[in-house]
């Protein structure tokens, strides 16, 4: 099948051949961690609570792997806009070693550092020793990790959604034979615990890499000459820094607004750890059709930016936002009477349960919010604005949820309800935040593409 034309075919049929591949494929890495998180459960709720305590330090790989991935769409998506192919080749290479160097940063910080921050969360003894054997192999494989990512990106770029999603839904099964071989142990493999868990996604990884670059090179961005361009250069990881580190660093705040809301949870025991971490999970299923628009918007106002199209990237971005909260209408309605089976597929602890269900009554009503704050963030990147998401990232999961979290559920006295309507509060107001942002950042590229045109003397229609 041929490569769909992400300048010149309609927006809702392009819309709907990136998001729907996209989505699919994050419903099978959700899948993935629902299966970690099930036999997790086997092991015991300690360990169902080590890997909700992981998952910030886990977040911040991904968040690094995921914003030098959104910086390198913006950038390739653009060169290929703009018919600069050999600039999105130059790209592409310097993307890989870009994003190699900062895995093996990642890999010595986060071994130094697991220990400092699990105790910081309140983890001590067998719980602390669960959490690090777990997490001490995931750190291992961060560089399988963040290659995944960087090759993704350049499929994304080029309008593929497809070879990414078939990674992920073979991964999951793959997961599926690998977390319960490696936990129990044997044909010549010992009983890993929970370090099997992670052990086992650390190989799906690592096999992804192997796919993925042959799914590259058809691409024709990555080639034999792709080895010369492998070598940092200073402009290429400028602009690579420029577009993808506020992108890393806004989801980086989301890692940390874990850590925060982890930490408060902490406050009132691991059962409340553990069903925080069951429910965003849950969050993540429902969420899954956002991602995936998430990404096509990101592609196609990359791709209409470097070609002028301004008129393309409004309808994108108005389009999408109609999809996606349409879609979570729905979800809310779903997970808000559906809360407590939703819970007790995952653990049969009453406490757990218990808390779990307030949980994701009170961020189903946040779905519609997350679709907002998604599809304008990556307008933004794909307009090669990407600092707006970092700050409203800080405001919305550091510098207010702190002090709110405090007042509501320690001052207060609401308990674990005070942590979830706080975040309730400050995630919808980021939310308008973006709105306004967003449409001043179209206004004013659109009264710059005009004043361009006078210039030129062409009194044709906008872009």
């Amino acid at each position: 099948m041929t490569s769909p034309d992400l300048i010149n075919d309609p927006i809702p049929k392009l819309l709907t051949r990136l998001a729907v591949p996209v989505g699919t494929g994050f419903f099978f890495n959700t899948m993935f961690n629902v299966v970690d998180t099930f036999y997790g459960g086997l092991i015991s709720t300690r360990a169902l609570a080590a890997l909700s305590l992981s998952f910030p330090l886990f977040f911040i790989v991904l968040a690094i792997g995921a914003g030098t991935s959104m910086g390198a769409t913006a950038l390739i998506g653009h060169a290929l806009g703009s018919d600069q192919r050999e600039e999105a080749e130059l790209f592409a290479a310097q993307a890989i070693s870009f994003g190699v160097i900062h895995a093996l940063f990642m890999t010595v910080g986060g071994v130094a550092a697991a220990p400092a921050l699990f105790r910081l969360m309140g983890a001590s003894g067998d719980y602390l020793d669960l959490a690090l054997a777990y997490m001490d192999v995931i750190i291992a494989g961060t560089v399988f990790f963040v290659g995944n990512y960087v090759l993704n990106a350049m499929l994304n770029a080029s309008g593929d959604t497809k070879s990414f999603r078939n990674f992920l839904v073979a991964g999951c099964f793959l997961n599926m034979a690998l977390d319960p071989w490696f936990m129990y142990g044997g044909v010549g493999v010992p009983a890993l615990g929970i370090r099997g868990i992670a052990l086992a996604t650390v190989v799906v990884q690592a096999a992804g890499n192997v796919y993925l670059l042959g799914r590259v090179r058809r691409t024709g961005l990555l080639s034999g000459r792709s080895w010369q361009l492998l070598m940092p250069r200073r402009e290429p990881f400028r602009r690579l820094f420029g577009q993808g580190i506020p992108a890393s660093m806004n989801m980086l705040t989301v890692s940390l607004g874990m850590f925060v809301i982890t930490w408060f949870a902490g406050r009132f025991g691991k059962e409340v750890v553990a069903a925080y971490g069951i429910g965003t999970r849950i969050e993540q299923i429902v969420l899954l059709p956002a991602f995936g628009l998430n990404v096509a918007v990101l592609s196609l106002v990359a791709q209409n930016f470097g070609a002028g199209k301004l008129r393309r990237i409004r309808e994108t971005l108005t389009r999408a936002l109609r999809a996606g909260l349409l879609m979570m209408a729905g979800g809310t309605t779903l997970v808000f009477a559906a809360a407590e089976p939703l819970m007790k597929l995952f653990t049969a602890d009453p406490l757990v349960v218990a808390h779990g269900v307030t949980f994701l009554r009170v961020e189903s009503l946040l779905l519609g919010a997350y679709v907002i704050l998604y599809m304008n963030n990556s307008a933004l990147q794909g307009l090669q604005r990407p600092a707006f998401a970092l700050w409203i990232g800080l405001f919305r999961q550091i510098i207010v949820p702190v002090p709110i979290f405090w007042l509501l559920a320690l001052v207060l006295g609401w308990g674990p309800p005070g942590i979830w309507w706080g975040f309730f509060l400050v995630t919808w107001s980021a939310a308008m935040v973006s709105v306004l942002y967003t449409r001043r950042v179209l206004r004013l590229a659109t009264e710059e593409a005009d004043a361009a045109l006078m210039r030129n003397g062409n009194n044709g229609p906008p872009p």
